[in-house]
This record gives structure tokens, sequence and C-alpha cells, in this order.
């Protein structure tokens, strides 16, 4: 299976083909990625040695609450500006301080999308080393989709919430899950994974969270060896934040391997019988006068 990247790599090629052209360009694009964010890379007056790089996210204030401010200047530093108009968080790129290792620093600008996200992950990690919260942190990263962060004691609970657009969709997200399980069997440090359908998990009674055919809910369940701090940590979160659209763009490729397959074999049948169709004979007729023609 593919592992989706964490970083965006158009925003990541849009910084190193300016990084490295010996003219400087103007440029004001706008990037869109997952769960609904907008990128926009601009000069900052005209300046083209200044880019401007801005991110829009609907939830950003929801993640405002788990200190997501001081964890991107804490990754950041001095690239931290002032948001654009109209745009949650800005980075302010010099062209003329550009560090030795460029390749490095365009993918750590490309990584904003995921350092927002591991805002919360990294302050619920610390709830739960610290002893626990009683409090869940709610994050309506999509419309009508919710991530639920809960930390207790002894372990991190992650639940994503999810709509199927169409029923074969829950028929391959349920097997999916089914090789999660599986593949826990197999590894004795992977976290527990579980999956519902229609029905909240027992963790989120009492709270507004939807019910329907089309809805699906994905549990982890995380212990302290998979969110201690340092590298394994970041690994974790590296994992967790793409799940959602990891789960959902392998649903879309198996159907159209499935589709593929379906009008492979149905050509091949097709051409079976039309070999089988037996050949027509002519037929011979003869006109008043006695003459023979053949109809076919």
């Amino acid at each position: 299976m593919i592992l989706l990247e964490v970083h965006n790599k158009i925003l990541e090629e849009a910084l190193l083909s300016r990084f490295n052209s010996e003219k400087k360009e103007a440029v004001d694009l706008k990037i869109a990625d997952f769960d609904g964010i907008l990128f926009h890379i601009t000069n900052v007056d005209g300046d083209k040695n200044k880019i401007l790089v801005s991110i829009s996210m609907k939830f950003y204030h929801e993640l405002a609450k788990y200190g997501i401010n001081e964890y991107l200047k804490a990754e950041y530093g001095d690239l931290v500006t002032s948001p654009e108009s109209g745009y949650d968080f800005s980075l302010l790129v010099n062209m003329e301080s550009l560090p030795s290792d460029k390749a490095a620093f365009a993918k750590k600008v490309a990584m904003l999308r995921r350092h927002c996200f591991a805002s919360v992950f990294d302050h619920m990690f610390d709830k739960q080393a610290a002893g626990g919260c009683k409090d869940k942190a709610v994050i309506h990263y999509r419309d009508d989709e919710t991530m639920y962060v809960s930390a207790d004691k002894d372990r991190v609970t992650v639940i994503f919430s999810t709509l199927f657009k169409d029923d074969d969709d829950v028929i391959i997200g349920k097997v999916f899950m089914q090789e999660f399980k599986e593949g826990r069997r197999g590894s004795t440090t992977a976290p527990q994974v579980q999956f519902s359908h229609r029905e909240p998990p027992l963790e989120l009674q009492g709270t507004d969270a939807r019910t329907g055919n089309n809805v699906g809910y994905i549990s982890f369940v995380l212990f302290p060896r998979a969110t201690v701090a340092g590298a394994q940590r970041q690994k974790t979160i590296d994992l967790i934040h793409t799940f959602r659209n990891y789960l959902h763009y392998h649903i879309k490729c198996s159907k159209a391997y499935l589709h593929c397959r379906m009008r492979a074999r149905t050509s091949a049948f097709l051409k079976v019988l039309n070999r089988a169709r037996p050949e027509k004979k002519a037929v011979e007729k003869k006109t008043i006068s006695g003459k023979t023609f053949t109809r076919k």
C-alpha cells in the first residue's frame, strides 16, 4: 500500500524551482490540499526576493485552543510573519538568505499543513504523559467529518468520523479495517484499531457524533511507546494525521482496479462469444426465368 506524503509536493516544487533559478521570477500561486486547505504563494509588495507562503484552514480556530501558534513558531522561528489577509498563518522566505540545503528547507516549508495538525496531537500526547485530562479535543477537519482526541492516564485515543459516499465504499472500507486488525497479530507493538459502522463508539456517547448508514468511525488506541517525545512521536503524527485520506485514497484505487478487471474480463468473454457464433450459410435463390443468385 502507498503511504501519502506528509508535505505538499506542489508547494515544495514551486519553491525549489525558484530557489534554484538564477533569474528571479514573480510568483502568485494558489494550491488546494486535503481537507479544504488552501495555500497561497506570492511576492511581498512585488519584491521577487521575498516569498510569502500562507495557509487557510476552516478549523484553524479550533487548533488555536491547543497551541498551534506556539507550535508553528517553534518549528519555523524567524520565518513566521503577520498572516496575509484572508489567511490564517504566513511564512516569509527571503531569497537572499537561503540555507545551504535548499531542498530540505523547501520541504520544511511544504510541511506547514502537517505541523498545523501536529499541534493538537503534540498537546494531547503531553497531557497523557502528565497523567491525562478529561476534556476531548474535537476538530471538525471537514464539513461533515470530525476528529476526536482524548488523553487518558495510560493511552491516547484518536477517533476519526468519516462519510462513505457509496454503499460499496463501506464494504471495501470494512475489508481495509479488518486487515489492520489482522496486522496487529503480527506485531505486538502496533496500536489497537477499531472500526464501527452507523453508530459511534462508546467513547463518543453523549456527544453530537453523527449516525447513519454512510457514517463510519475509525479508532486508534495509542500507548505511551508510540507517543513518547522524540522521533517516535513525530512518526506517529505523520501516520495518524493522514489516515483518513489514506483510507479513502485506497478505497478509490481498489474500485478503479476492480472496474479495470471487470472490463478486461467482459472483453475476454465477448471475444469467446464472437468466436462461438455459427457462420450463416449462403441461401441460393432462383428467379422466374430460371437464373440463380445467392442471398447472404
